[in-house]
């Protein structure tokens, strides 16, 4: 019989049994009255007032997001196999492991220094069930993003190109110089891009808007190699759907229709026809 202990930030920790059900989110009583809710706090306005659905089941415990973003879903410790990582959209559940399941809202909580992950722990001892259609949840604002069609925007689509295409053993992030021709290639233009020093402040700039303020690797001392830091850029924008597969599809068909030649026009039939 599972016991689940859920934990947030600036919160008591709530303990459930088999047969209860925790909504949580920004705020959750507003969005469903009457059942037992959780408040997370500080939360950004971009936060559903319902993000998730916790059931606990008498021999599973099973998450449903139902929440406007996304989140990110980690078992930590006694997951079979080893830790596992999963990203969360809107409608899809998941069967917690037993032992610490760690639920990460990217970019979720907002204080005084910006944008950062606002973490709920859940602790699950016992074994994970599906339930009921998700309710739906409340207005959101607008997360933090890029201007489409922006040189940023174009940069960040480069940079995270393995991991959009599905290459995510690609060895090493693209470079400031293949990151300029794809931009080239799909744009037609590629703004100051052939200098890498604007490459970098494109990315830097990517960095603070994937990661908030106070995550920022780039802002924090750094040990290891700058393309370590890169390639955790890449991966967390790609997280962070700041740009999708279904984006990275769109800018390589219009330019292969860019470069398709128009069809000769017809001369008409000529004299004595």
């Amino acid at each position: 019989m599972p016991r689940v202990v859920v934990r947030a930030p600036g919160t008591g920790a709530v303990v459930l049994r088999p047969g209860e059900t925790l909504l949580f989110g920004r705020a959750p009583r507003a969005a469903a009255p009457g059942r037992v809710a959780l408040t997370l706090p500080d939360c950004a306005p971009h936060v559903s007032r319902l993000v998730g659905e916790l059931v606990v089941g008498s021999d599973t415990v099973a998450l449903h997001w139902v929440g406007a973003g996304e989140a990110q879903l980690s078992s930590l410790f006694d997951a079979p196999g080893g830790a596992r990582r999963v990203i969360l959209a809107r409608s899809m559940s998941a069967l917690l492991d037993r032992g610490e399941n760690q639920l990460v809202l990217l970019l979720g909580r907002q204080g005084e220094r910006g944008f950062t992950d606002l973490v709920v722990n859940i602790d699950v001892e016992g074994a994970p069930a599906p339930s009921a259609p998700p309710p739906d949840d409340g207005d959101t604002g607008k997360g933090p993003g890029l201007v489409r069609g922006s040189r940023d925007w174009f940069v960040a689509l480069a940079l995270c190109e393995p991991w959009l295409a599905g290459n995510d053993d690609y060895p090493r992030p693209p470079s400031n110089r293949e990151v300029c021709e794809r931009v080239l290639e799909w744009h037609g233009y590629a703004w100051n891009l052939h200098r890498p020093q604007r490459v970098d402040d494109a990315i830097r700039a990517i960095s603070a808007i994937a990661f908030g303020v106070t995550g920022d690797p780039f802002l924090a001392p750094r040990a290891g190699r700058l393309q370590n830091t890169r390639f955790a850029v890449a991966r967390r924008a790609a997280e962070l759907r700041l740009v999708t597969s279904a984006d990275l599809a769109e800018v390589v068909r219009a330019a292969r229709n860019r470069k398709v030649p128009p069809p000769p026009a017809s001369s008409g039939p000529g004299p004595g026809h």
